[in-house]
């Protein structure tokens, strides 16, 4: 089963990771290294069976390649997960016996943080591993991802305001925040310091009552969020929060937020016929790694800063090859990273050989 599924989904490799002593169970998925070494966080999740944890594997190292890719980074795309509960079963030794297994790949595989890990996890990780950025910055990394990943949100919420509206003035208009994990705050704080008018959720109280406090937020039970008449939604939480069931209860005319695979490539289509504008995921939400990404040859902030206001420009660069094709968002963004796939893998090749084909049924999405 397992080969027949990489057959269609272009992984390059998959590890299975398993330490007993360590209370370790995880899985890396390398889907691409054209562009350079697999660059992508380790999520930690108390998955229910190990099958579920490996479609999340394949599925979002495949979205990592094409957001490097679109980024215009020169790494290519992988990720990892660990089956485990976040809040109970972490431990030092478990992140040090991971950090041996992406240390075996040789630089294959470059890990970072992601949903369920955090900079101090990456630290026992780097104890066993120079595979690993957003590490501390005594260590030369740069700390922490969620504020870049929100900084970068907000270049391509601005873009995509401007194409819709005609203007970047978010003070102006209301927002539907769904989910307030550590990028979503910060989504939340950026927002309000330009003045806009929130709602927020999330399936913990505690989030929804700092939200409130903190950046005069109104609070909404998470299954209302959907209903209310803003101008903008923004899924910061769940993938593919946006379906069949949730799109027809939009009343927003822009969706942008921080959440990888908000919707499928259909649901997308579908977003669009309703004149709804939809600032693919990938695009949006490259911030952060981006920062990590410069730790490889040795960070700058203000060189970070700078790479993430491009965001702005990438996403009107969809929009425009969008418009131009009359295709859905999803599809232009897809594109536009398969061309400096493929562009770059010529370079790579030896003289003479075929590079590879990327097609973007390979995200499985379509």
């Amino acid at each position: 089963m397992i080969f027949e599924t990489l057959d269609t989904s272009g992984h390059e490799q998959v590890i299975f990771c398993h330490n007993p002593d360590a209370g370790l169970k995880a899985i890396i998925a390398i889907h691409s290294t054209v562009l350079g070494p697999a660059l992508g966080g380790v999520r930690m999740r108390p998955y229910a069976d190990s099958a579920l944890a490996l479609n999340d594997a394949l599925r979002l190292s495949r979205t990592m390649t094409y957001k490097n890719a679109l980024a215009g980074l020169n790494v290519g795309g992988g990720k990892a997960v660990i089956i485990g509960d976040s809040t109970v079963d972490k431990t030092e030794v478990l992140f040090r016996s991971f950090g041996r297994y992406v240390d075996s790949l040789g630089g294959r595989y470059i890990t970072a943080e992601d949903v369920g890990t955090d900079v101090n996890d990456m630290e026992n990780v780097y104890r066993e591993t120079e595979y690993v950025v957003g590490v501390h910055q005594v260590h030369g990394g740069s700390g922490d991802p969620a504020p870049f990943t929100a900084y970068g949100a907000l270049q391509g919420l601005m873009a995509t305001l401007n194409r819709k509206f005609g203007n970047e003035e978010i003070g102006k208009y209301s927002f539907a925040v769904q989910g307030l994990g550590h990028i979503g705050m910060e989504y939340v704080k950026l927002l309000k310091e330009r003045g806009a008018k929130l709602f927020v959720t999330d399936l913990n109280p505690a989030l929804v009552e700092h939200a409130v406090e903190e950046y005069g937020a109104e609070a909404v039970k998470p299954d209302e969020i959907y209903d209310l008449p803003v101008d903008v939604f923004s899924p910061c939480a769940l993938e593919y929060a946006i379906n069949e069931q949730t799109l027809p209860r939009l009343k927003a005319k822009v969706i942008c937020g921080t959440a990888n695979n908000q919707m499928s490539h259909v649901t997308g289509v579908e977003a669009a016929k309703r004149g709804i504008l939809y600032a693919p995921d990938y695009a949006v939400n490259a911030g952060g790694v981006m920062n990590v990404s410069l730790e490889i040859d040795g960070y700058n902030r203000e060189r970070a800063m700078r790479m993430m206001r491009t965001i702005y420009h990438t996403v009107g660069r969809i929009f425009d090859l969008a418009d131009k094709e009359n295709i859905a968002p999803q599809y232009a963004a897809d594109r536009i990273a398969e061309a400096r796939m493929t562009a770059i893998g010529k370079l790579k090749l030896p003289l003479g050989r075929t590079p590879p084909r990327f097609m973007g049924h390979l995200r499985g999405e379509h």
